[in-house]
């Protein structure tokens, strides 16, 4: 194989790289208070708001619901507009994040569920504010489901970058169409599948590793 060849997996690596870490950490960010917002305006919880749950509900449902493919060619006007460009790595990063916000929300709003009641009930009956029960009780006894479902996010945000290779997303994706299925070069198909499970293989050990540490039970 040609240095030119190794260049561009090397050059493909990095920009995969660089949109799953983007989009992860953006949708990470937003997706966190929608989940915990989620959570505790449902009623009964400690913000219940049945109206703007529902509403809550609705939007992230909506996202959830729309194929990535679709999501993708579908915010192409929005993606210029933010980054002047509809195709390569930044682009890419928009219509990946803005996919992940709602997957990472209802992830967390599965692991707030897990929390045990009676640690809520005794922290209201200590008289914490929902600021203090959020910050101290719910957040910190999820922690470890809420590292799985960020896990779980990064990796899923893996294949959708291959995804948007194969629309002129740049990264791995873009390598394995361009040179590998355009141009008949099996190896490069075998490589970047590889390099691909390497990756998901690398994200997956780590968040394992912070669940365990993480874990103080």
């Amino acid at each position: 194989m040609s240095s030119a060849m190794l260049e561009l997996i090397l050059e493909a690596t990095l920009d995969t790289l660089y949109m799953v870490g983007i989009s992860g950490l953006i949708a990470a960010a937003l997706g966190l208070p929608l989940g915990v917002l989620l959570y505790v305006t449902r009623p009964g919880q400690i913000l219940a708001q049945p109206s703007t749950h529902h509403v809550l509900g609705m939007i992230t449902n909506i996202g959830r619901s729309i194929p990535f493919i679709i999501l993708l060619v579908a915010l192409i006007p929005v993606t210029r507009m933010l980054v002047g460009t509809s195709i390569g790595t930044s682009a890419a990063s928009v219509p990946l994040t803005i996919a992940a916000i709602p997957f990472v929300a209802r992830l967390v709003e599965g692991a707030l569920n897990e929390v045990p009641p009676g640690l809520v009930e005794a922290a209201q009956s200590m008289g914490a504010t929902p600021y203090q029960i959020i910050t101290k009780v719910l957040l910190p006894e999820a922690r470890g489901g809420i590292i799985t479902g960020l896990t779980i996010t990064v990796v899923t945000l893996v294949s959708y970058s291959a995804m948007a290779g194969a629309v002129g997303g740049g990264g791995l994706g873009d390598l394995g169409i361009r040179y590998g299925y355009h141009r008949y070069n099996p190896t490069i198909m075998l490589i970047t599948v590889v390099i691909l499970v390497v990756m998901v293989q690398g994200f997956q050990s780590l968040g394992d590793t912070l669940v365990r540490k993480s874990d103080h039970k």
